[in-house]
């Protein structure tokens, strides 16, 4: 069965790319053609491509246009409203459902990865939160294990459901390995958001991404 699911963060840097690549990893394990697509990217190489892209672009086993994995993508790594705007270019939300609906046509997972957290403005007073309204689709949510992580989640949780969208589950990402009482905060996440679990990665797994899809399951495995 076809299905996709949009992927946010509590914050930037907290590993989303590195999550969504896990997961594709895991839907090649699990027997499905899979793809992600980052439709928003800022910071590219001298060869104009941005790190991110690539590697979703590696991870996924069926290969599309990067008109349709990535139709935006902009040269300074800095907020995207700001990039866009001083590119002279409108962010159409409508564009990337439509890449979106392309891409799963031919795919049996498709894994949209936003932007930042999930309030990153996207211009013309739209943000990565419409951009998840626009696609209804149901999100999964990477928790970036640091200080500070649990008020994160909670507030970015509660911003889902308040746009009727579904949780669909939730990965702690182990980002900082110094973390105090991890375990604990681990617990108390699992208690208080209305999701469930689908894997907890540790800092720097072997194997990288393709080692980290065994930490990790996708929702209703």
């Amino acid at each position: 069965m076809k299905t996709a699911y949009f992927l946010t963060g509590t914050d930037t840097e907290i590993g989303k790319t590195f999550v969504t690549c896990a997961l594709l990893h895991r839907a090649r394990l699990d027997g499905l053609s899979a793809v992600g697509l980052k439709p928003i990217a800022a910071g590219t190489d001298a060869a104009g491509l941005n790190d991110d892209v690539e590697a979703i672009r590696a991870a996924s086993n069926i290969e599309l246009p990067r008109r349709i994995i990535n139709p935006y993508c902009f040269a300074p790594a800095i907020a995207p409203h700001i990039a866009a705007a001083e590119a002279g270019v409108s962010i159409d939300l409508g564009q990337i459902a439509a890449c979106c609906n392309e891409a799963r046509k031919q795919a049996d997972l498709v894994i949209l990865e936003g932007v930042g957290g999930f309030f990153v403005p996207l211009g013309n007073n739209r943000s990565t939160a419409d951009l998840a309204v626009e696609l209804g689709l149901p999100v999964i949510l990477v928790v970036g294990m640091r200080l500070g992580c649990i008020n994160h989640a909670l507030l970015t949780a509660e911003a889902i459901a308040a746009r009727g969208l579904t949780l669909a589950g939730w990965i702690a990402n182990r980002i900082d390995p110094a973390m105090s009482r991890f375990d604990e905060n681990l617990k108390t996440l699992q208690a208080i958001l209305p999701a469930p679990l689908l894997g907890v990665v540790p800092h720097a797994p072997e194997g990288g991404v393709a080692g980290a899809a065994a930490y990790v399951r996708l929702p209703g495995a």
